[in-house]
């Protein structure tokens, strides 16, 4: 029995023994380290405060900016004889648009005609007074006359080749319509053989410069306190989806459209390649501070799991954590974070993902 005893005291205090060893030697986790390539590629965001942005979203189109745009009349009826520009078409001032055959040019062309006649007769009727007066055969008052009679002829004759200028009266009765400034043919309305009435209150063709372009929204009743002058804007379209052109609301129209039951607001644009054309449907995003501020960080950097928001925390290369946060707002490429985030904190931008993954299977 007594060595019985013993024997159960050596066998619990070997078994002591190797618990503790196994204490003092634990095994030893891996940690995570970031490669070398990884982190070249691999990019970071210091976590700042700002001002809290929010965001209206409004449809829209692109129009042509009217004081870059001019509809072109006719100043006179007949017969199309040529067009020469189809819609789209780009053209520069003074260049022909379309020819017509007109009985009313053949009128200034009469009226050409008699204006220079009734100069040189005016001129004979003078050359005769003078020499009459030289000769004592006349009075001065003659002459006098004879002079008045050249200068309403002069007159007469300036008057009509300024006609033809205005009109670009050319032989053969021709009328040419001309581009008054250079841009697109944005709307035509005119084909060759047409006969065109001398009444005619349509314009026959629209031109629009379009280097720069308005952006015009659409803002409801409901959203036009908060629409200010200066605002940032983002706009769309269906042409360029991935494509986001930015400028700020200049000018809005404080009035109501019957139509749209809304209220317009004008965005200027550049349009230097002219991907944006007169017409086209916009979404439009305007942005606006609030009077608050909050932590805020590159949308890149939020990583979405489990129905919650992380960022990886980046310290060093061995030192990586990810961190659960509270999302307040996204606006466009911001994100605001309402906790589980400090200022000056630095997330990673790029290859997050993959670092999640690495550090959370």
């Amino acid at each position: 029995m007594k060595n019985k005893v013993i024997i159960g005291i050596a066998l619990f205090a070997l078994a002591l023994t190797s618990c503790k060893k196994a204490v003092e030697n634990p095994e030893t986790k891996t940690t995570f380290v970031l490669s070398d390539n990884m982190l070249k590629t691999t990019t970071t965001a210091s976590a700042i405060t700002e001002p809290v942005k929010n965001e209206l979203s409004f449809y829209g189109k692109i129009t042509a900016d009217n004081n870059k745009s001019i509809d072109v009349y006719p100043l006179v009826g007949g017969n199309v004889v040529k067009v020469n520009v189809e819609l789209g078409d780009y053209v520069k001032k003074g260049q022909v648009l379309a020819i017509i055959k007109s009985t009313d040019i053949a009128d200034f062309e009469k009226q050409m005609v008699d204006a220079k006649s009734d100069l040189l007769v005016a001129k004979n009727n003078l050359k005769v007074s003078q020499e009459l007066f030289d000769g004592k055969l006349n009075s001065e008052r003659d002459v006098l006359e004879a002079k008045s009679q050249v200068a309403k002829a002069v007159s007469q004759l300036n008057r009509v080749q300024e006609t033809y200028k205005i009109y670009n009266i050319k032989s053969g009765s021709l009328y040419e319509v001309t581009a008054p400034i250079s841009g697109f043919i944005i709307q035509k309305s005119i084909n060759q053989d047409m006969l065109l009435r001398n009444d005619r209150s349509e314009n026959i063709f629209d031109i629009a410069e379009i280097s720069e372009v308005w952006a015009m929204a659409n803002v409801n009743e409901s959203d036009i306190e908060k629409v200010k002058l200066g605002e940032d804007a983002e706009i769309t379209t269906l042409s360029y989806p991935d494509k986001v052109f930015k400028g700020k609301v200049d000018k809005i129209f404080n009035v109501i459209d019957p139509n749209t039951k809304a209220m317009n607001a004008r965005v200027k644009l550049q349009n230097k390649d002219f991907l944006l054309k007169p017409d086209m449907n916009a979404s439009i995003k305007l942005s606006f501070n609030e009077n608050e501020s909050m932590i805020a960080v590159p949308s890149t950097a939020i990583i979405f799991d489990k129905s919650k928001n992380f960022v990886m925390i980046f310290k060093d290369r061995n030192n990586i954590e990810t961190r659960q946060v509270e999302v307040f707002r996204q606006v466009g490429e911001t994100t605001y974070i309402s906790s589980g985030l400090k200022e000056n904190e630095k997330v990673i931008t790029k290859n997050q993902l993959f670092i999640y993954d690495a550090l959370n299977d």
